[in-house]
């Protein structure tokens, strides 16, 4: 039980990173280093892309914790 909570915890944490990693920065700055998204798609798939992101980052923090605290109440 707690090796796969383990792995799920992990599994999180990655896909977490991944979708952080993936959003477009606020800064001016920063989008020739990262990239500009806007640049080859027009402005509504971009926020469409950029609203999926967030929910999956919401997503995985919220399983994230709930499985911590559990690997942490079982541990």
């Amino acid at each position: 039980m707690t090796l796969v909570l383990s792995i799920l915890v992990i599994l999180c944490s990655l896909f977490m990173i991944v979708t952080v990693l993936l959003q477009s920065s606020n800064a001016k700055g920063l989008g020739a280093i990262a990239g500009e998204v806007t640049a080859n798609m027009n402005k509504t798939k971009a926020a469409a892309v950029e609203s999926k992101l967030e929910l999956g980052t919401k997503i995985s923090a919220a399983a994230f914790v709930v499985l911590s605290l559990i690997l942490w109440i079982i541990g």
